[in-house]
């Protein structure tokens, strides 16, 4: 019988530094194979953008150039400098500028320390986070990826085993969540606010749609969704309490979309395991939605810690830390890549056809 690929990187130690740059938080961790996350630090440029209302992607590009050497000298510090065996950046998807200057210091630290360096797929680093976290998901499970840039169903039957069961026809949810705030004049980043505000307001309020939970499939559309609350913020009182009820409606019809479509998932696949992750995962109507219907169910549901939901470099030395045997030796080439299908990953030591 074969051995398995992912048990066998299991079973070698490694310890990885892992370099996150591909938007705009500049993160480093350093992960051991035995021993788990051993140091993690973030830059979040917040309020470098918030005045533009959105990331520009110069600026973005050159804080990460300013912050990522004091963040990996931070987390080396922390980690209690330890001897690395390998390098692991996101080479993407993401803002090709930003993910550059990743790739850039991990090539450039790889040949001037002799390690190898591999660049990892963004959002399997998200598929993973849960593994972070002393109770994990055991494989096959079904994973709601939810972030500013993604919305993906997808079933996980081992690293680099990813089926898409459903992805957004057009705008990710939280960047659905970013646009009904700005219409409410939330600021930026819109998502977290929004649903503080939404604590206040009655979430049955208005009746927005719940987007395409009336046709087969697992894809989801929250354009439609934007736009109904558009006309509702156009047609409301400017006050306080008519802005929270607008939230709170808008933040129902997401999660009832959301749920919905994981249950559907879940009963298509025969699975019984959960994972949401990214961003949104940390907003806790949609935590506290999914554990009634769990229980209901009869379906696990795993969450990464809040501080892993969003970008993190945590999750990036632990998909290298899994992919160890795949770096690569010698001088490393600054690789990034702007988009990059999940679904053409392969399994760590099996080389695509």
């Amino acid at each position: 019988m074969k051995s398995n690929p992912c048990a066998r990187a299991l079973q070698r130690k490694n310890v990885i530094l892992g370099i996150e740059s591909s938007c705009d938080e500049s993160a480093a961790a350093i992960y051991h194979s035995e021993h788990g996350l051993l140091a993690h630090a973030l830059h979040s440029q917040v309020a470098l953008h918030a005045d533009y209302g959105g990331v520009v992607p110069e600026l973005a590009s050159r804080d990460h150039i300013r912050k990522l050497m004091p963040l990996i000298e931070q987390v080396t510090h922390e980690a209690g400098a330890p001897q690395l065996t390998g390098i692991a950046y996101t080479r993407g998807p993401g803002l090709v500028g930003a993910l550059l200057v990743g790739a850039s210091i991990a090539a450039g630290l790889g040949m001037s320390r002799g390690l190898p360096v591999l660049g990892v797929h963004h959002m399997e680093g998200h598929l993973l986070s849960p593994l972070l976290e002393q109770r994990r998901p055991a494989f096959p499970f079904v994973a709601l990826l939810v972030s500013g840039g993604h919305t993906l169903l997808v079933r996980v039957d081992g690293v680099g085993r990813y089926s898409v069961l459903g992805e957004s026809l057009d705008d990710a949810v939280g960047e659905a969540f970013d646009k009904c705030a700005k219409m409410l004049a939330l600021g930026y980043p819109g998502g977290p606010a929004l649903a503080e505000l939404a604590a206040n307001g009655r979430r049955d309020a208005h009746d927005f749609p719940r987007p395409m939970l009336k046709r087969p499939g697992l894809d989801f559309s929250f354009s439609g969704l934007k736009t109904a609350v558009m006309l509702a913020v156009k047609a409301a009182d400017d006050t306080p309490q008519a802005h929270a009820d607008i939230a709170a409606s808008f933040e129902q019809a997401v999660v009832d979309t959301l749920v919905a479509k994981c249950a559907r998932a879940l009963k298509q696949t025969g699975l019984s395991r959960l994972v949401v992750a990214g961003g949104v995962g940390a907003n806790r109507h949609l935590r506290d939605t999914l554990a009634e219907r769990g229980e209901r169910d009869g379906f696990e549901l795993y969450f990464p810690q809040s501080q892993f939901c969003t970008d993190n470099a945590a999750m990036i030395a632990l998909a290298g830390s899994l992919r160890a045997e795949e770096m690569h030796s010698g001088i490393a080439s600054a690789d990034a890549v702007a988009r990059w299908p999940l679904d053409t990953l392969t399994v760590p030591g099996v080389q695509s056809a």
